[in-house]
């Protein structure tokens, strides 16, 4: 194998990395919307306030 293949081989394998996650991501992104529960609001009453122990 020359250098030149070795560094287009680098240079597809770079494009893959960046690229294949963020197909993906936008794949599952575009399922997900379909089967995406409505919205539930919480009314004031339904909060729990929770106070740290390591507060200063």
């Amino acid at each position: 194998m020359s250098l030149m293949d070795g560094l287009f081989l680098t240079l597809i394998n770079v494009v893959v990395c960046f690229a294949f996650p963020k197909l993906l991501s936008v794949i599952l992104n575009l399922k997900n919307k379909r089967f995406e529960p409505s919205q539930v609001t919480l009314s004031s009453t339904d909060a729990k306030v929770v106070s740290s122990p390591y507060r200063i």
